[in-house]
């Protein structure tokens, strides 16, 4: 059996897998890591497909997914749409966890707006640095509950070699820029320290 574990981005799978929208085709899972979440997409979607830079966290992804027959995973940048296997217009949902902060704000919409068929749903789960007061008072709330979780599910693991990076971008600024890049696009600040963007493509434009 793959490797289950806990973390501060697996917590807020469950909320990305809320999200899929019924009868989904094809799913798209950006810098899928060890492939944890994409092979819980795969119970929610026909297909799903996982990439990432990494070459080592696909390796892990594959060995991790072996038997999934639904699962694809490559190495792949999804700022790239003419990487295999990403395409323009080809997923019903794509999601991307603890990702976006790696590389520039505006062009990692930009192509998910594109890898996204007409209709199709994105689920952003990020990271942002405080930039207020306010947002030190409410990053503080976290830490008891995120205390507590630790010790309930084991303590916070996740796979080695996983690339790490602080965020650039504020709360604000984080929300005032997809409301700007995704118009309607809903965003919630969540108390372990992440944000969730959720969009549906229109169906025409």
């Amino acid at each position: 059996m793959a490797e289950e574990y806990w973390n501060h981005n697996v917590h807020y799978h469950p909320l990305v897998l809320r999200a899929v929208p019924e009868g989904c085709d094809a799913a798209l899972d950006i810098g899928c890591g060890d492939g944890l979440l994409a092979r819980r997409l795969a119970r929610r979607s026909d297909t799903v497909v996982g990439v990432d830079v990494s070459a080592e966290m696909v390796r892990l992804a594959r060995e991790r997914g072996e038997g999934l027959d639904n699962v694809t995973f490559a190495e792949a940048d999804f700022l790239h749409l003419d990487d295999e296997p990403l395409g323009e217009g080809r997923f019903d949902f794509v999601s991307a966890v603890a990702v976006i902060h790696h590389v520039d704000f505006a062009p990692a919409l930009a192509a998910v707006e594109r890898l996204l068929a007409p209709g199709g749903r994105a689920m952003i789960v990020g990271l942002a640095r405080n930039g207020t007061p306010l947002d030190w008072i409410l990053s503080g709330a976290g830490v008891p509950a995120a205390s507590w979780h630790r010790r309930r599910n084991g303590g916070k693991t996740q796979p080695d070699g996983l690339p790490m990076k602080d965020p650039a971008m504020s709360w604000g600024e984080i929300r005032r820029d997809a409301q700007r890049l995704l118009p309607g696009c809903r965003f919630r600040r969540h108390l372990l320290w992440r944000y969730s963007l959720t969009w549906d493509k229109p169906r025409s434009t």
